[in-house]
Order: C-alpha cells, then sequence, then structure tokens
C-alpha cells in the first residue's frame, strides 16, 4: 500500500506549474480503480491532487460533470489547475469531514444529514440529464447483473440457471423500464464514503460531492437506493422508508417510483456482489470480500417485496443458504 500511495512522478512538476511549487504531498485515498488521490499542502493553504493515470484512467469525464453538478447548484471540487496527458488534476479540497465517520460518531444526525441526502436528489431531479450522458436502462441493467453469475457463482463453487438469472430479472426490471419516469442524471456511486460536509456552504451546498465520473442518464430511484442501501454502513429501515416517502412526496412520483427502488436496490446489491468478488479474484483486493455478508442482508430484505416474487423464486433454487453470508464472515 506505501508503494502505491507514492505520489506520481510528474506531480512536482505539475504542482509548480500551477503555483504549488514546493508543496506537500500527503497520502489521501485510493479507490476501486486506478485513481490515487493526494493531499497538497502549502502554508495555510491545500488541494486535493487526483492521479487518474492514462490509459487506465481518463479524467475528462469527471471535469465535464464536476463542472455541469456546480452550474446546477450542487457542490463538487473545483478543477483548479489540470495536465490530461499526465492524468492529473488539482482539485479544491473538501476537508475531512466525510458523511461516513460524522454518522459513524454522531448517529442521532442520521435522519437530519439523510434527509439533506435525499433533498440533493430532488434538487438534482429537477434538472434535465446532463447532456451526452450515456443510457442506463433495461439492457445495461441486464448486462451489469452477469456479473454475479460470472464471478459471484464460480467463487463460491456453484453453477446456476444462467437463462433463467436473465429471464427473471427481465421479469422484474421491465415495468421498471417502460414505468413512465423520465431519466434523470444518476450519480451512480452516491453513498456515505462520496459525500463531504462542506462547512461553509448551507442547503444542498452542504454535500460535497465525489466519485461522480461514471455518472449516466438513467432512473431516478437508482441514486437513493445507492444512498439508503449502502454497502458500507447500515442505514437503518425505518429511515429508508421514511426518506423513500420524502421523495415521493417532493416529486410527485408515487407507487411506481417506491416500485422501481426496491427492483434497483435490488439489482445494484446484486451487481456488487459480483463487483467485490471481482475486485478480491482479478485485482487482489480481499478487503472487499468484508461487505459481502451486508450485501446479502440488503439483498434478501429486497427479493422479499411481493413483485420481485421471481428474483425471489430464482434466487431460493440456485443459491442455497451456505452460499450467501457464511462463505464471506469465514473469509473475512
Amino acid at each position: 500500500m506505501a508503494c502505491r500511495m507514492t505520489p506520481p512522478v510528474h506531480a512536482p512538476e505539475f504542482l509548480a506549474s500551477c503555483g504549488w511549487p514546493g508543496a506537500e504531498i500527503q497520502p489521501l485515498a485510493g479507490d476501486a480503480s486506478f485513481r490515487r488521490y493526494f493531499r497538497v499542502v502549502d502554508g495555510g493553504r491545500s488541494a486535493v491532487l487526483m492521479d487518474a493515470p492514462p490509459p487506465h484512467e481518463d479524467p475528462r469525464p469527471f471535469i465535464a460533470v464536476a463542472e455541469w453538478l456546480a452550474s446546477v447548484g450542487l457542490s463538487a471540487p473545483q478543477i483548479l489547475a489540470r495536465d490530461l496527458d499526465k492524468g492529473l488534476l488539482l482539485l479544491g479540497d473538501f476537508g475531512d469531514w466525510r458523511l461516513r465517520e460524522i454518522l459513524d460518531d454522531d448517529p442521532a444526525r442520521e435522519r437530519q444529514l439523510y434527509e439533506l441526502a435525499t433533498d440533493v436528489l430532488i434538487h438534482l431531479h429537477q434538472h434535465p440529464p446532463m447532456p451526452g450522458l450515456r443510457s442506463h436502462g433495461l439492457d445495461t441493467w441486464l448486462d451489469e447483473l452477469m456479473l454475479f453469475t460470472d464471478w459471484y457463482c464460480p467463487a463460491v463453487g456453484i453453477e446456476v440457471d444462467a437463462a433463467a438469472y436473465r429471464t427473471a430479472w427481465t421479469e422484474v426490471l421491465g415495468p421498471v423500464a417502460s414505468d413512465g419516469l423520465s431519466p434523470v442524471t444518476v450519480l451512480r456511486d452516491y453513498h456515505a464514503e462520496n459525500i463531504m460536509l462542506v462547512g461553509d456552504r448551507e442547503g444542498v451546498g452542504h454535500f460535497g460531492l465525489l466519485d461522480f465520473q461514471d455518472a449516466v442518464a438513467g432512473h431516478p430511484a437508482y441514486d437513493l437506493a445507492s444512498v439508503l442501501e449502502d454497502a458500507r454502513r447500515d442505514v437503518p429501515e425505518e429511515i429508508e422508508q421514511s426518506m423513500i416517502d420524502r421523495y415521493v412526496a417532493a416529486t410527485g412520483h408515487g407507487a411506481a417510483f417506491e416500485q422501481a427502488y426496491w427492483a434497483l436496490a435490488a439489482q445494484r446489491n446484486t451487481r456488487i456482489l459480483g463487483v467485490f468478488t471481482r475486485l478480491w479474484k482479478r485485482d487482489n483486493k480481499p478487503q472487499y470480500r468484508r461487505f459481502q455478508p451486508r450485501m446479502w442482508g440488503l439483498l434478501e430484505r429486497d427479493l422479499a417485496r411481493p413483485h420481485l416474487e421471481p428474483l425471489r423464486r430464482w434466487f431460493d433454487t440456485n443459491i442455497a443458504p451456505e452460499h450467501r453470508r457464511d462463505p464471506w464472515r469465514q473469509a473475512a
């Protein structure tokens, strides 16, 4: 890990060219991709250095989405400087107040802060989708779900009926794709570890958004499910339902939205079970195994919904209880 968090070789030259000569470069974070982040400190000022090395990463989508989010009144990191050939960005620094740790330290604030997380989406969805985003609809949902059969099932040593799997998902997700709710900008990784609390801003601007470079034009229920069925922390069920009700009351979407919510939550949680397995098996990141028991708990809660019965039947037939949470608890 120490080697991985060594600053990129071109960082000093880049920082000098944008007015930060001799600044101290401190490790900040890595993520599931090739991107890495460093805090740059120079006297009383600080910024964040994103290392998105080509050809593995392209920082241009991040720049485009960041600038668009700011244009609609939300808080995304300001782009202070860029070198696209080297994959380096200098970003405004939101500080260290991440929603995850704030909630862990003070659970009494959960309702207040999840209300604000919901209000951010209400605000975002008042605007047409950002131009140029790829569509995130039925075909993409189904393709993403193959990560579960391609990676998860072999990892736990089982063979499943993949054709029936796709059929069951089509039966559940088809009505969501045709429910008539207009597409919105979907951030895709909207959760408590990608939200910063910006101390000098109020309202929806109080939440600083991160990790949105994979944004798509998709269903308005997706990001709400992302933040309320969080892979990395437990959200009380009563808060989850209250936030669904809050969103519905503000948007007027009604029953179609809530039906879509549970279906897309199940889709996302199943996909993540596959993604985290791939991160372990292909990318040598075994730390992601520790999230799998929570993912199963969320998925099983989703599958209990009556309109997800075709999926529940497939899972009960193909994935026995001993191939769900237990292998991951032992591995972790």
